[in-house]
């Protein structure tokens, strides 16, 4: 499982590395799409097929689900890592969540999200600050 937030940068090619206690779930390659938050999201290829699966078999004759399909399916790219672990992120996917030098890599369980370090810890203090009534809101996960 993905766990935890790191700080990483991405270099002047795009790339950015994956942490390595991640790199052995990630080995047979991912998938990267546009997120919902303006962040990247990161799957294995077993966790990609499932969410696609899912997606493609949303109804056809309702615009928001086509918007979403397009949304997540149309923006995938299947991506490898070098032997350094590094993944290169193309270019409209780094455009699309602003990416520059300074990146978070943030484990969610199952995927990955990349997030631009200033746009992450935007979304991590408004978060905090309204932990109270999201954990209210999701009273019974505890």
């Amino acid at each position: 499982m993905f766990i935890g937030e790191y700080s990483h940068t991405i270099d002047e090619k795009g790339r950015v590395a994956v942490p390595a206690k991640f790199r052995q779930l990630l080995r047979g390659g991912a998938v990267v799409t546009r997120g919902l938050d303006a962040c990247l999201v990161v799957y294995t290829k077993k966790e990609w097929i499932k969410l696609a699966d899912k997606i493609s078999a949303l109804p056809f004759n309702k615009a928001n689900d086509r918007s979403l399909a397009r949304f997540i399916l149309a923006g995938a790219m299947d991506v490898d890592f070098d032997g350094q672990g590094r993944v290169t992120l193309p270019e409209y996917l780094r455009d699309f969540a602003k990416l520059s030098k300074k990146v978070v890599v943030a484990g969610l369980y199952n995927r990955l999200e990349i997030w631009n370090e200033e746009a992450w810890n935007k979304f991590k203090m408004e978060t905090e600050k309204q932990s109270n009534e999201i954990a209210e809101a999701l009273g019974e996960i505890s």
